[in-house]
C-alpha cells in the first residue's frame, strides 16, 4: 500500500499522446502560415513596402487601389492577353495584388471597353468619367537609346521576341478580334519600327530623324502615351530599349 502511493503517474509520451501532440503542432503551423500570408497582403498598405508595379488600366491612386482592391482575380479572367498577374507570395509582399510586367506580357489597350475595368467590382479600376483617354496606367521612356537598332540605322527580321516567347498581341491586318502569339507573326523591316508599328494607341510613339541623311532614328514618346507597355514588350533587343514608368503622367517640357 505504501508503495503503491509513492508510485509515479504513467509517462505521457503514449502513442496515443505523442499523436494528439502532433496534430496540435501541425494545427498550430498551419494557423500561423494562414495568419503569415494573410499578413503579407496587409503589411504592404501599413507600411507602403510594395515595389513599384505596373497596374491594370484604370487603377486608382496607389494607396486608394491597395485599399479598393479586394485581389478577386475578376480582372485576370477576363483580360484577353493574360497579362494582369496577382503577385504571387514568391514576388514578396503585396501578396494577390493585381500588376502587369509589360515585359512578359503587355496591356491588350485595344481591346474593347477595357474588359479589366467593367469587371472590377469595387471600383478600384476605374473609367474615370467614361472617358478612355483619360485612363492611364503610365508613360513609356526610351531608357538604352544607345542599343536601339533605329539609332544604328538597322532592321529587323524574324519573331520579334524569338520563336520561344509566348507572348500575345492582336494584329489588325491578321484578326482585329483574336490576339495570337507573336512568335507566329515575323518581321522583315528594313529599319526597325516594332515600337511604333505595334502600339496600339496613335500618335503615342513615333521615330525621328537623327541626321540628315534619315537612315538613322530615334523613337520618341508622344503626349497620347497611356502606357500600356506594347512597346516595351515588342522590343527585340535585350534588355529592351523602352521601358514603361508606372504611373508617371505626362509633363510639358519648360
Amino acid at each position: 500500500m505504501i508503495f503503491n502511493l509513492f508510485k509515479t503517474s504513467p509517462s505521457p509520451s503514449t502513442p496515443r499522446t505523442q499523436a494528439t501532440r502532433r496534430r496540435f503542432l501541425r494545427t498550430v503551423t498551419l494557423a500561423l502560415g494562414v495568419i503569415g500570408t494573410s499578413l503579407a497582403g496587409f503589411l504592404p498598405v501599413l507600411a507602403k513596402w510594395i515595389p513599384p508595379r505596373l497596374r491594370p488600366p484604370g487603377a486608382l491612386a496607389e494607396t486608394p487601389f491597395l485599399a479598393a482592391c479586394i485581389k478577386c482575380g475578376q480582372c485576370v479572367q477576363v483580360c484577353p492577353v493574360q497579362a494582369i498577374r496577382l503577385a504571387d507570395i514568391e514576388d514578396g509582399v503585396g501578396i494577390g495584388v493585381p500588376h502587369i510586367d509589360a515585359r512578359a506580357q503587355a496591356c491588350d489597350f485595344s481591346c474593347d471597353a477595357l474588359q479589366c475595368i467593367l469587371a472590377c467590382p469595387t471600383g478600384a479600376l476605374s473609367h474615370k468619367l467614361n472617358k478612355k483617354e483619360e485612363v492611364r496606367m503610365g508613360l513609356a521612356r526610351v531608357a538604352r537609346p544607345e542599343a536601339c537598332l533605329a539609332v544604328h540605322g538597322l532592321g529587323f527580321r524574324g519573331p520579334a521576341r524569338g520563336p520561344e516567347y509566348t507572348g500575345l498581341l492582336r494584329y489588325n491586318e491578321v484578326d482585329r478580334w483574336t490576339p495570337i502569339p507573336v512568335r507566329d507573326h515575323p518581321y522583315n523591316l528594313e529599319l526597325c519600327d516594332l515600337c511604333v508599328r505595334q502600339c496600339p494607341i496613335e500618335n503615342a510613339i513615333s521615330l525621328q530623324p537623327i541626321d540628315a541623311t534619315g537612315k538613322t532614328k530615334i523613337p520618341v514618346i508622344q503626349q497620347a502615351c497611356v502606357g500600356c507597355g506594347t512597346c516595351e514588350m515588342i522590343c527585340p533587343v535585350e534588355p529592351t530599349v523602352i521601358v514603361i514608368d508606372e504611373r508617371k503622367m505626362w509633363e510639358k517640357a519648360a
